[in-house]
């Protein structure tokens, strides 16, 4: 049997046929979605990434070319050659891009076989999650997941094409580089030339995005793999992809005035969505105020309210001891939530917030017909039950739902958490609905209880406001950072900073982070020396890449854009690695293996 593509090769995709190809001689490469006998004439349903196209077989015109689709099974690996045809009015099939017209096949070869695959080659089939990343070659080619990687490329050719027009050089940094612990966890590989030493795989490319503005370069652009060693999430992968970008010469302004113009560009070729520009801002402590997250979702209300100014001087223990510890009384009002929840499922909420961290929740249920049921009103007085349903503009038919806390960022961070689990519980977000916003004035520090000193919110070479310098060393808490996020509808696409350029100032926050000199000096020293060279105001920003593509895609898994992603525990499945080494690459690279008693027996 002739195996071979020769004279067989694609002249069209599959998905791209319409009605303006009738009467056209084409031939079309592709997989076997399925076929039906329909009694002497025979439908093949061939696939390609772009779609499918019905290729049609008449045993009364053709018996040789009948048999041999008659014999070909689902996922066979076919050439098809023939002409494009209209088909008749009551045969159009609307739900397919292709419908309009079939193939009459006058030629066909089977260039390989298919045994039975694991799960049907279908969208609207359910599989396990572990089987399709077992059999990831076999998922990637559902139309959903080549949609999706089409989707992806289209991102990234964007990004390239936007930033050279604006002036950046796309330029390479070292996969393999110095480990300097500060932040997520490395991953290390071992130098099998420098016995006992280890490179680190980058977290970003952070430090020689910096030097390449040191060296003049100017504007950077890379579209770069990073590598952490952390505990995975839906949107949280070992090793993801980032668009990463540097600018010299620039204030906050620039970097996000540019920025702006390449979301505009992808959300308009993309999704053919029209971004108003300027994107809003709001300052990093309003967002945790009003939405008790630094990546507000701004699609729907249910805004944080502070009542600590009633509670403090009410009769309920819970309210008042918060506001006399120093903490808060926040609440958020569930417009027209009162009938929607009943006590069995606001008794399970309590669990829910408890997740973080919040003692309990407390609730006031305004039921349309002017009644008042709550977990705390008889301990307040008329006047003060009043003050609250004010403030937080509840009517009837509303639910209010409250948390004291000594501390107000728990909080904050527990209602911020519930407003965006009921707005979903209740169908309140449009998914078609997209808020953008910037995040500003991040804190410079936050406090590591685990390290029992101040670490870096985003890194340690974010520059500080310039009217908090005089505070880095005596009050580091309230050091605001000239950081900036991208959010959309609740999450972040990437972020940034403008980056400390001086070397004073730089030696002042090591300091600040409780770095010795000689800390400083061993895990920085390049950095530090070049920085004596001349050193341009320079600032940038990362996209995270697998994320924007997965909410442009409206996924809720970046593991849908990714090709090969890993799984909960950092494996792949489908290769089976990580996987053990042999005693000789061990050695090779001066390694022993530390195996516990169990294994040791």
């Amino acid at each position: 049997m002739n195996t071979s593509i020769h004279g067989m090769k694609r002249t069209v995709w599959c998905g791209e046929l319409r009605a303006a190809d009738a009467e056209k001689e084409v031939t079309v490469n592709g997989w076997c979605e399925r076929t039906r006998d329909n009694g002497g004439v025979l439908f093949l349903l061939l696939r390609d990434r772009t779609g499918t196209i019905q290729c049609t077989f008449d045993k009364s015109v053709n018996a040789e070319l009948f048999d041999i689709a008659f014999g070909v099974r689902t996922e066979y690996v076919l050439a098809i050659r023939g002409k494009v045809v209209l088909r008749d009015a009551n045969a159009i099939n609307k739900k397919m891009p292709t419908g309009e017209v079939e193939i009459a096949v006058t030629d066909i070869r089977v260039l390989s076989k298919s045994e039975t695959t694991p799960f049907e080659i279908s969208d609207n089939k359910e599989v396990n999650d572990q089987l399709r990343l077992k059999y990831r070659y076999l998922d990637l080619r559902r139309p959903s997941m080549q949609r999706n990687l089409a989707l992806r490329h289209r991102v990234t050719q964007i990004a390239r094409n936007y930033f050279d027009e604006q002036g950046f050089l796309e330029i390479e940094t070292p996969m393999l580089q110095k480990s300097t612990p500060e932040g997520a966890r490395d991953y290390l590989v071992p130098s099998r030339v420098h016995p006992g030493k280890f490179y680190a795989l980058p977290q970003s490319p952070q430090q020689y995005k910096q030097l390449l503005m040191l060296s003049g370069v100017d504007r950077y652009l890379q579209i770069t793999r990073c590598f952490r060693d952390e505990d995975l999430r839906a949107d949280r992968q070992p090793e993801f992809t980032q668009i990463d970008l540097e600018m010299s010469f620039v204030e906050q302004d620039d970097v996000i005035a540019v920025n702006e113009g390449f979301l505009k560009r992808v959300f308009k070729e993309v999704l053919d969505v029209d971004i108003q520009l300027p994107l809003p801002r709001m300052k990093w402590q309003d967002a945790m105020d009003k939405y008790g997250s630094d990546k507000p979702d701004l699609r729907f209300g249910y805004e944080i309210v502070d009542i600590s100014d009633i509670a403090k001087d009410c009769s309920f223990k819970v309210f008042k001891g918060a506001v006399e510890n120093g903490g808060t009384v926040r609440l958020i009002n569930i417009n027209g939530g009162a009938d929607k929840f009943p006590r069995k499922e606001i008794d399970k909420l309590q669990d829910f917030v408890k997740t973080y961290r919040a003692k309990g929740l407390a609730w006031m249920k305004l039921a349309a017909d002017g009644k008042m049921t709550s977990s705390f009103a008889k301990f307040l007085s008329e006047d003060e039950i009043e003050a609250i349903k004010a403030k937080a503009q509840a009517k009837d038919g509303d639910l209010l739902f409250a948390v004291a806390d000594s501390d107000w960022q728990t909080a904050v961070t527990a209602l911020g958490a519930l407003r965006c689990e009921l707005a979903k519980r209740l169908g309140v977000i449009d998914p078609h609905d997209y808020k953008l916003l910037w995040v500003v004035e991040f804190p410079q520090f936050e406090y590591s209880e685990e390290e029992n000193r101040y670490v870096a919110m985003h890194h340690p070479f974010t520059a500080p406001m310039d009217e908090d310098l005089d505070i880095l060393e005596s009050d580091p808490a309230k050091v605001r950072a000239k950081a900036y996020d991208i959010i959309l509808n609740g999450c972040e696409l990437g972020g940034g900073s403008i980056r400390i350029h001086s070397t004073e100032t730089q030696a002042r926050m090591f300091r600040a982070l409780g770095f010795s000199d000689e800390d400083a000096q061993e895990r920085f020293g390049h950095l530090l020396t070049a920085f004596k060279y001349g050193a341009p105001p320079h600032g940038g920003l990362a996209y995270g890449l697998d994320r924007l593509c997965m909410l442009l895609a409206g996924l809720d898994s970046i593991r849908d854009v990714i090709a090969f992603p890993k799984v909960q525990n950092a494996s792949e499945l489908m290769t089976a690695c990580p996987s053990a080494v042999d005693q000789k690459q061990l050695d090779e690279l001066h390694l022993a293996l530390a195996l516990d008693s169990s294994e040791e027996e």
